[in-house]
């Protein structure tokens, strides 16, 4: 959570020169470069049962990506990452058949209401929050959601090969996008040379402990993990982009926060 929010932190440092999408395929880009070169997964088939499975996985690691960057691009960096966490909460909620789960599910309601411009009455200390940047999160959510669940099934396979060709496909639709959106500014050299430690910090090491992790532990801890992120987030928007959130949304994560981790907390999964 730490190196990944990191990442995200100076990347958007970026978005003025090439966008949110040139970010994106920067970051995929040279991060499937650097774990093909690093770990040859072709050295080992692939079960053809797992080509499915992984190809979804890779697709959604690429769609989340690109959503939660372009929800970066308009709304502050904690934020965003309150409203995508709600994907892992609902993995975890549909894990479950117990009524009081559905306290935390409104628990969550409760904090996404007071994070949305519907709650602006609320919030009257900060600037409403673009809609699209809130749709964008939410976009992310769905597609977080689903990478944990297609991460799971694959989560038999070695992580490094996994991610490494969950990479790929993520590469393949982000980078067309990127090319066509920021052209050759891609390929400057200080454009360049920040990819590549947001590639590490965001892609690399993340997606290769999150494996690791989703082989060993149950969807439970992983939820209760994860819920971390979003204040994770806003401290690194903050030290590194000066972000700065009101009490009140402060508050909304907190709710978001103690949901995903109670929800997972009580999971039998």
């Amino acid at each position: 959570m730490v190196s990944v929010n990191t990442g995200a932190a100076i990347a958007k440092s970026l978005f003025p020169l090439i966008g949110s999408t040139g970010v994106t395929a920067l970051r995929v880009g040279i991060a499937t470069i650097l774990l093909l070169a690093a770990f040859r997964p072709w050295r080992r088939p692939i079960a053809r049962a797992d080509m499915g499975n992984l190809l979804v996985y890779g697709l959604m690691l690429g769609c989340m990506n690109l959503l939660i960057y372009g929800a970066f691009q308009t709304i502050p960096i904690g934020v965003a990452v309150a409203i995508e966490v709600t994907g892992p909460l609902a993995v975890v909620v549909l894990h479950s058949r117990r009524a009081r789960d559905f306290a935390w599910v409104a628990c969550a309601v409760i904090g996404l209401y007071l994070l949305l411009p519907l709650s602006d009455v609320f919030n009257h200390q900060s600037a409403p929050l673009a809609p699209a940047g809130v749709a964008y999160a939410f976009g992310a959510a769905l597609c977080w959601a689903l990478y944990i669940v297609f991460g799971k099934r694959v989560a038999h396979m070695d992580g490094t090969q996994a991610v490494s060709w969950g990479m790929l496909a993520a590469c393949f639709l982000a980078l067309p996008l990127g090319v066509a959106h920021a052209g050759a500014k891609l390929f400057a050299p200080h454009v360049l040379a920040v990819g590549v430690a947001i590639a590490v910090l965001s892609s690399g090491v993340p997606y290769l402990l999150e494996m690791t992790a989703l082989r060993r532990l149950p969807h439970r801890v992983f939820g209760i993990l994860v819920s971390s992120s979003p204040a994770i987030a806003a401290l690194a928007g903050f030290v590194l982009l000066g972000e700065r959130l009101t009490s009140v949304q402060w508050l909304a994560m907190a709710l978001i926060i103690g949901a995903s981790a109670g929800s997972a907390a009580m999971s039998r999964d």
